[in-house]
């Protein structure tokens, strides 16, 4: 076999070692991250509740969701260890490293500006979208044409007389009698 049929396969086994080698490296970082848990520090589980490790132990994790809950899970069940800034920013919205020459983005738009003019005057002007008002439409004019009358009778449709048998029926039942 000559080298050029050969390279195909080498570049696909080449590319599967890769892939593999990458994800043992993720595996053994997550389980190395779960073996460092310490009673004490933060956690997020896979479903996403935010936890406190009480005990660790082989194969599971007590964890203290608030005061008296306590929840046994599996070791496996862990997706991050979280550290203690992090944790109490996301459980308790405690901001510890806000630091005093960062600007600060205030939650309403209002400060940004640097006008002097008040909300009031703004809202004062009348901002036109496009649409129209009912009285800006012209009327349309009724038209004094005759209305053709069908020459036959027959075409004028009566209203159908319905019997009682005909409004019990459903969607699945045929009209035929």
């Amino acid at each position: 076999m000559s080298l050029v049929t050969l390279l195909p396969f080498i570049v696909l086994i080449g590319a599967m070692f890769l892939m593999t080698r990458s994800a043992k490296k993720k595996q053994n970082a997550a389980a190395q991250m779960r073996n460092d848990m310490q009673p004490g520090t933060g956690v997020r589980t896979i479903g996403g509740m935010y936890a406190t490790v009480k005990e660790v132990n082989e194969e599971t994790v007590l964890l203290d969701a608030g005061p008296g809950v306590d929840l046994l899970f599996a070791k496996n069940a862990i997706g991050a260890v979280l550290g203690d800034d992090e944790y109490n920013r996301i459980v308790h919205g405690i901001e510890h490293d806000l630091k005093s020459d960062e600007s600060v983005v205030p939650d309403d738009a209002s400060s940004l500006t640097e006008t002097d003019e008040s909300a009031d005057v703004s809202d004062d002007k009348h901002v036109d979208l496009g649409k129209k008002d009912a009285a800006d439409e012209p009327v349309a004019e009724p038209t004094t044409e005759p209305v053709a009358e069908p020459a036959d009778e027959s075409a004028v449709a009566e209203p159908k007389k319905t019997d009682a048998a005909e409004l019990k029926k459903s969607d699945g039942e045929s009209d035929t009698k």
